[in-house]
């Protein structure tokens, strides 16, 4: 990838001189300044908020797959220099913490079939890259956790080829023993051909590979097993990341939930053993009744698969659903999850890795929906992801790989930080604009998500509160709820349709002063003693006066 230097001059200084005062009116416009805002209502009522800053485990949190994001050294192949390139984007836009997707050495292009559990892959680059992130994330209040893929490794890691080897030479009339080799009680082993399991090459043994042949399962059993994960964390910890993302734990003994929930309990308790401020967060992919009760384990947070996807709470409403159901889902979740443990911390997203891009979901969409829909996941308690580039709106779908496309920094692919994507991705054809076009824009994705965290991080009442619905002010395409935390309550009411609607406040009367506001276009939201005019996909906060 080329990239373009133009070379300083005392004429080009002059002439730089002379362009900025010719352009100080245009640049008066840009995103976010007063004058821009004129036309659009939140750019003018939100400059006033506040955000405040985070002093617990209910964050805003940016999902970032490195390999993807920004590439520093023209590769193709984003890497962690690249990252810390663009930290202050990821902070202005007003995350507070990043989740990286595996960075250890490994064979894919996804990094989830680990080979070293204690270094950075060469791709991303070094330790010490990883250790300048830390330092430039500290100095921005930004706290980092990292996947922690403990369900298996890589068929090349050390453990398993070592296991491999010794039973390769072990002759067919011999038992197995963990004395003689200690990678053989790393893995699940058998003579047997059982479900899930693989044949291991030159010899009549086959082990569990549940996801992949070149995916061996641990032993999560084996006490040496939990020993080196122990050290895994620990070396993780020691060089300054606040936690951990666990993948797949509802696999960790397949069909099995009460040992999942047992080694979970094992693993937590290990880890905040180590440093008691030590987050986890775990990805639980099934149903609501079922991942709740993994909150008995004492984990901090489960990722809320209900509101995800295609087909979760969030998308179905956009699409038609009554409107009430988002609210309704959240009365019930906080009950439920409650009831395993007191001190949850949700976990709401809308998209991952592992799913198509929200861009796909609702054919036709101005950007109308896709930005609703972020803000509706980020108008929920606890710790809040988004993945890299939906607040773009970047596209993504099918196999994997679309769905890990290249971060849209611009529409030139031979741009400074543009990645070339994975190797067997698809081409990905976006349907709204890159960032370079996007951020100067008030009434872009861009600056709808990143006013939309702005809310989100001035009220703790969003990220902390616990929600009651105000169905006086409700119908099937708008919903009215109130949150509340340590006696401050404020009341959101969403129209969730593209047509105008009312709401009666008359039963809400205290809340009689728009606090803060999310729109779509130019149409304003207007509060007329208790009724509140909403334009078609609009937001508003609303609070008591001082």
């Amino acid at each position: 990838m080329k990239k373009n230097h133009l070379q300083k001059s005392g004429i080009c200084a002059l002439l730089a001189v002379l362009a900025m005062c010719a352009c100080t009116n245009k640049d008066s416009e840009a995103a976010g300044s007063p004058s821009a805002a004129s036309s659009v209502q939140m750019m003018e009522l939100n400059q006033n908020l506040t955000p405040v800053k985070a002093d617990d485990d209910f964050r805003s949190t940016y999902e970032v797959f490195v390999y993807s994001f920004a590439d520093s050294d023209n590769d193709g192949i984003g890497d962690l220099k690249g990252l810390i390139s663009k930290l202050d984007y990821i902070e202005d836009l007003g995350f507070n913490e990043i989740w990286l997707m595996p960075v250890c050495p490994s064979d894919t292009y996804h990094k989830y079939d680990v080979n070293d559990y204690k270094d950075i892959d060469p791709e991303y680059g070094t330790m010490d890259d990883f250790d300048a992130l830390i330092k430039e994330c500290d100095q921005r209040g930004i706290e980092v956790i990292v996947d922690l893929v403990l369900n298996h490794t890589s068929d090349t890691h050390e453990w398993f080829r070592e296991a491999h080897e010794y039973l390769k030479e072990l002759p067919e009339d011999w038992e197995a023993s963990a004395e003689y080799c200690p990678y053989f009680d790393y893995y699940n082993f058998s003579r047997d051909a059982g479900d899930g399991y693989s044949p291991l090459s030159d010899t009549n043994w086959y082990y569990e590979a549940r996801f992949w042949s070149e995916m061996p399962d641990l032993n999560l059993d084996s006490e040496k097993v939990r020993s080196e994960i122990s050290d895994i964390m620990k070396f993780w910890l020691d060089h300054g990341v606040h936690g951990f993302r666990l993948d797949a734990v509802t696999s960790y003994y397949t069909g099995n939930n009460e040992k999942n929930i047992e080694f979970l309990k094992w693993l937590v308790a290990e880890g905040k053993k180590l440093n008691p401020e030590c987050y986890f967060v775990a990805e639980g992919w099934t149903d609501r009744n079922t991942f709740a009760q993994y909150y008995a384990s004492g984990i901090d947070s489960m990722f809320d698969f209900s509101f995800a996807n295609n087909d979760g709470v969030i998308a179905s409403v956009i699409k038609g659903s009554d409107a009430n159901a988002y609210g309704e889902a959240q009365v019930r979740e906080q009950e439920l999850f409650a009831s395993y443990n007191e001190n949850y911390i949700n976990a709401p997203f809308y998209t991952n890795h592992d799913m198509a891009r929200s861009a796909g979901y609702y054919p036709n969409d101005d950007g109308s929906k896709v930005k609703t829909a972020i803000a509706m996941n980020l108008f929920m308690r606890g710790n809040a992801f988004v993945y890299y580039g939906e607040e773009l709106g970047m596209k993504g779908s099918g196999k994997d790989e679309n769905k890990r496309a290249p971060m849209y920094w611009s529409d030139d692919p031979e741009a400074e930080f543009m990645c070339t994507g994975p190797i067997d991705m698809d081409e990905v054809k976006m349907v709204f604009p890159s960032y370079e076009a996007q951020k100067d824009d008030p009434l872009s994705i861009y600056n709808y998500a990143k006013q939309a965290l702005k809310i989100r991080n001035s009220f703790k009442e969003i990220t902390h509160g616990e929600v009651a619905m105000q169905y006086d002010a409700c119908n099937n395409r708008v919903t009215a709820y109130t949150k509340s935390y340590e006696g401050s309550t404020i009341l959101i009411v969403m129209n969730l349709s593209g047509e105008a609607a009312e709401a009666d406040l008359s039963s809400a009367a205290e809340f009689s002063e728009l606090k803060a506001v999310l729109n779509t276009n130019e149409e304003k939201i207007e509060l007329n003693d208790s009724t509140l005019k909403l334009p078609g996909w609009s937001i508003a906060v609303l609070g008591k006066k001082q």
